[in-house]
């Protein structure tokens, strides 16, 4: 039986507009559908993982109200270990507000309420969790002091620890040091090494980047074009799976959960990026955010990836 992943970081409600076009500064713009559904990058990523086949143990604070009661019995739902949830009496629930243009671009704006009150010292009575998952999975819409302290907890246990570096900002290199994996998107990965990424090259530089920092492995998402895998070993380029995206809101949620997913099932990081990527695939054809992630059964059995380890470099 595979060990559990840990995951630790936000939940939200998102309320979510479709629209053809994103309105400009003070215009005012008719929608289309409504929704109203749970999100949060944490979230996200512990029903991915869990729709997918892993045992997920889930961290995170809700407020005292219905938001938090719907989403703690959401999770439950969808079969994470929630013994780890706090409430928060003195802060709402985090809410998202979306809007997703005709072409499944999203526009996101976040009022983190509870998610900002996760601490370091919430994480003293999870001991037991860090001690029997296989990996730890974070994100970045929670407190960095809280994703730090649970990084050290980590890294004290040697569990391996997958950050995805959302939403973007400068990290300190105690934190990366202690990183197993990293998956910034390509506008994350520039502000963590200053490198904008144009091209192959300047791809391969701000992979380098981290890696020089301290970083084991490095995987930079390339939305429609993939994800680029770089280890000591060298690079590869995993093509995405061609689809006709209707909202990509969730898909580097999706893609993270089924990494983190493959890599307990003893996959390779080149086979569990290219499952990440059916995954991602699958989310982005669908509204919503973890409304959108596939169940195990929806996805290729077969782990298909390039044969030669250095694969060309997408054309950027």
């Amino acid at each position: 039986m595979n060990r559990p992943i840990l995951v630790i970081g936000s939940a939200n409600t998102d309320m979510v507009i479709t629209t053809k076009y994103f309105p400009r500064p003070g215009e005012t713009v008719l929608g289309e559908q409504f929704l109203i559904n749970p999100g949060g990058k944490g979230a996200n990523q512990a029903v991915a993982a869990a729709r997918l086949g892993g045992q997920v143990t889930f961290i995170t604070k809700f407020g005292a109200d219905l938001f938090g009661d719907q989403g703690r019995a959401q999770l439950l739902r969808e079969g994470i270990v929630t013994n780890y949830i706090l409430s928060d009496p003195d802060h709402p629930s985090g809410v998202a507000l979306i809007t997703v243009d005709e072409h499944g671009e999203n526009s996101i704006v976040v009022a983190p309420g509870a998610n900002a009150t996760l601490s370091p010292a919430d994480l003293d009575s999870a001991n037991q969790p860090f001690a029997e998952c296989a990996l730890v999975l974070m994100q970045l819409e929670i407190p960095l002091p809280t994703v730090l302290a649970a990084a050290r907890m980590a890294t004290t246990l040697q569990r391996r620890i997958i950050l995805n570096p959302a939403p973007a900002q400068a990290l300190p290199d105690e934190l990366l040091r202690q990183l197993f994996l990293i998956t910034p998107n390509e506008s994350e990965a520039e502000i963590l090494t200053g490198i904008a990424i144009t091209d192959a090259m300047s791809l391969e530089a701000a992979a380098q980047a981290l890696l020089a920092k301290g970083v084991q492995n490095v995987v930079i998402t390339l939305g429609g074009e993939g994800a680029y895998l770089r280890t000591t070993a060298g690079g590869q380029h995993l093509p995405a799976v061609r689809t006709q995206p209707v909202d990509t809101t969730a898909a580097g949620d999706v893609f993270n959960g089924a990494l983190a997913v493959a890599l307990t099932e003893g996959d390779d990081l080149a086979a569990a990026v290219a499952f990440a990527n059916q995954a991602a695939a699958i989310s982005v054809t669908r509204l919503g955010a973890q409304a959108s992630a596939p169940y195990r059964e929806e996805l290729s059995a077969e782990r298909a990836v390039p044969s030669a380890a250095g694969a060309p470099h997408p054309q950027l």
